[in-house]
């Protein structure tokens, strides 16, 4: 664990170190894309984080390589090779498509590319566990076809959900984290080695995500671009196709007992197969939607518009903090909820805890539609928002003034000149 904690915290520095300069760089080169109607942000902010997000992942695999128990990882398999290869041609993609704003077709082919070469290399998934029927081996192109299918899904998924400051990268960062005691777990508790490439892979996941956090929570200083996106999904996804196609459920020895016991005790077995999904569950909830809406138009799937998941917190009233707060809620909520379903399937106890969080997630979502006032003796300790509208009249143009333009206006989707439901005038424009 250690080693892992590590790698983590190389990770992490590095990547906060590096993403002031390439700040810096990014201004130089001019990657300062003009606001666009769907974006919520005010000013020309530059992007091209994916670059410090990589060179985070090249230090962690370089120290992981020199550690006394990780290097085994390296001299065992070549996931790790194959992870970089992938990466370093996805971030090279998104690095130009942040500059230069190439098509998207030419972007599905470079992760269909990059996907390809992290199969020619080993990362592939070999088969799959299939509840009441066991291990289906996979032929050469299933497991080929499937891997591609994944990566591709993860990748646009999470650069779907990088709508708002801090939101892709905290919302990545909880899922590596349930992802990361998930795999330690296989890998620790039950021995199998194969799970060894996945925690090192959720790992350093977790230090590239924490290390750009900093500079990109709201009000954001940089933005990651698709040179960050793309490249934090392919090592999501990476992670997932090693625990779930390379880690043999036999080797776990859970058949034994009644047929009761049996069944609870396979859940691990069965949890490969859900935790790529509920990791990126709420960015894939996302991007189904996204295309739908946009093919009912009669529009291009890859039409960008202003109907994400995000963009409809900030409508129904929800300051952009609290929105992306919610949406850390909800993703860690599925998460870890799966995590701790495979730990104990049999408790009651995780089912209750589950819906109880939820029923408090779904308050907090419509928090918005219910203003609450404070009392009066109260009312000179809370914000203009929450005080009674003849309290802040009497107290003064100047109060009053400052709750109205504190009070959120819902918009409509695809307006253009307004920054999401808290502006209430045209952005201000780069001179």
């Amino acid at each position: 664990m250690r080693e892992y904690l590590l790698t983590l915290c190389v990770t992490a520095a590095v990547t906060y170190l590096l993403t002031g300069p390439v700040r810096k760089f990014a201004i130089v080169a001019g990657a300062m894309p003009e606001i666009r109607a769907r974006d919520v942000h005010r000013e020309p902010t530059p992007r091209l984080g994916g670059i410090a997000m990589f060179f985070g992942l090249c230090a962690g695999l370089l120290v992981a390589d020199h550690l006394t128990n990780l290097s085994e990882v390296f001299e065992s398999s070549n996931e790790p090779r194959a992870l970089l290869s992938g990466a370093a041609l996805i971030w090279l993609i998104g690095v130009l498509d942040d500059k230069f704003e190439i098509d998207a077709l030419i972007k599905l082919g470079g992760q269909m590319i990059a996907a390809g070469v992290m199969v020619v290399q080993g990362l592939t998934i070999l088969w799959i566990p299939v509840p009441g029927v066991g291990n289906v081996a996979l032929t050469q192109w299933q497991g080929t076809l499937l891997t591609v299918a994944l990566v591709v899904i993860t990748i646009n998924a999470v650069n779907f959900v990088d709508g708002l400051d801090g939101l892709a990268a905290g919302t990545v960062c909880i899922a590596a984290a349930a992802f990361f005691m998930y795999a330690y777990r296989i890998w620790y508790s039950y021995g199998i080695e194969a799970a060894a490439p996945a925690t090192l892979f959720a790992a350093i996941l977790m230090g590239m995500c924490l290390g750009f956090l900093p500079h990109n929570m709201h009000p954001a200083r940089i933005f990651m671009g698709d040179s960050g996106s793309m490249l934090i999904g392919l090592v999501l996804a990476a992670g997932a196709i090693s625990v779930t196609g390379q880690v043999d459920p036999d080797a776990m020895r859970l058949f034994s007992g009644s047929e009761r016991n049996t069944v609870h005790q396979m859940v691990p077995v069965y949890i490969p197969l859900l935790m790529p999904l509920t990791i990126i569950a709420i960015p894939a909830a996302d991007l189904i939607l996204a295309i739908v809406r946009r093919t009912w138009r009669g529009q291009s799937p890859f039409a960008a518009d202003r109907g994400h998941l995000h963009h409809r917190l900030l409508e129904i009233g929800h300051s952009h903090s609290r929105a992306v707060l919610i949406m850390y809620f909800f993703s860690a909520l599925i998460a870890f909820g799966a995590l701790a379903f495979s730990v104990n399937a049999a408790s009651m106890w995780i089912v209750l805890g589950v819906v109880f969080l939820s029923a408090i997630g779904l308050v907090l979502l419509l928090l918005p539609r219910f203003t609450p006032r404070a009392p009066r003796w109260a009312e000179h300790f809370v914000p203009p928002r929450y005080r009674r509208r003849k309290a802040a009249v009497e107290a003064g143009p100047a109060v009053a003034a400052d709750e109205v333009e504190d009070e959120r206006v819902p918009v409509a989707a695809g307006v253009s000149g307004v920054n999401g439901a808290t502006a209430v005038g045209p952005r201000s424009r780069a001179r």
